[in-house]
């Protein structure tokens, strides 16, 4: 049986990392990566592979924004299933990392409402698409990571939209954990505060090029599989930000919602067409 991993968002950031740390510690017959840029899954494949003595990593190129491209990846898996079928055991998904994911910066009525909706259909639809398809080749032992983020634990002004999905992320994890719980699957969310990837370019329509505060992603990505094997549900890297999510418990959801809409404002250039603009979200994919 070939034992696979699929990791989404995989064309930088945390995705990248992912696959670089699981292709460098974790015993995997192939890698998926899965993105919109296709060149540079192609570069992350041949720097991985260089280090190998055998092909390890498969650059899939897809856009996850909705259903068709769960689709697009499902098809793929089940003809990669029944090729193996006819000389082994099929596949067995032993780690699936969604990691796709964006978000915006900017009060609601100020952000266009296609940019919300496609931020849905990522960040909550592909990613319960791609747990739903990816169980039936999943045995004892195999692992989810949904990234979600600290926003999860509160709503925020200025990112409500964003921090709902990340909300639904979370609750989506935990449930499934306990589900799956007698099958050996486990499942963890990542709810990380500040790193430094690309989101603020994009969360930003380009105002602010770096993550205010970011620090590097491979600490967070390698304490996030440690505990995700370890059946662990969530995973906080910092101490800052576990001590914000328990203190969140404590805190008014309206006057934390209210505060960060006051007093929480992030930099972003105006959508040129509020209600139809659409956005390449190819930073993610």
């Amino acid at each position: 049986m070939k034992n696979i991993a699929v990791v989404t968002g995989a064309s930088s950031g945390m995705g990248r990392e992912f696959a670089i740390q699981i292709a460098k510690s974790y015993d995997f017959d192939e890698i998926w990566i899965v993105a919109r840029r296709l060149k540079k899954l192609e570069e992350l494949a041949q720097t991985i592979n260089q280090t190998k003595n055998f092909q390890v990593v498969r650059p899939v190129q897809l856009d996850l924004c909705g259903m068709e491209g769960v689709r697009q990846l499902e098809n793929l898996l089940k003809e990669e299933n029944e090729k193996l079928l006819k000389v082994e055991s099929g596949i067995k998904i032993g780690l699936l990392v969604n990691n796709a994911g964006y978000g915006t910066y900017g009060p609601f009525e100020e952000t266009s409402v296609t940019v919300q909706m496609q931020m849905v259909q990522l960040n909550c639809t592909a990613l319960t698409g791609l747990c739903g398809i990816a169980l039936p080749f999943m045995k004892d032992g195999s692992v989810i990571i949904n990234t979600s983020s600290l926003a999860a634990f509160m709503p925020l002004g200025n990112f409500a939209v964003y921090a709902a999905t990340k909300a639904y992320v979370l609750s989506l994890s935990v449930a499934l954990a306990a589900e799956l719980k007698n099958r050996g699957i486990k499942v963890s969310a990542l709810c990380p505060g500040s790193v430094s990837t690309e989101f603020a370019n994009i969360a930003s329509n380009g105002a602010r090029k770096e993550v205010k505060g970011g620090i590097p992603p491979e600490g967070v990505v390698a304490q996030c599989l440690a505990r995700a094997y370890k059946g662990k549900l969530t995973s906080l890297y910092r101490l800052k930000w576990r001590l914000t999510a328990f203190m969140s418990r404590f805190v008014g959801r309206g006057l934390v919602a209210r505060y960060t809409y006051k007093h929480m404002q992030r930099p972003r250039n105006p959508d040129k067409d509020q209600m139809n603009k659409e956005i390449s979200v190819e930073e993610f994919l």
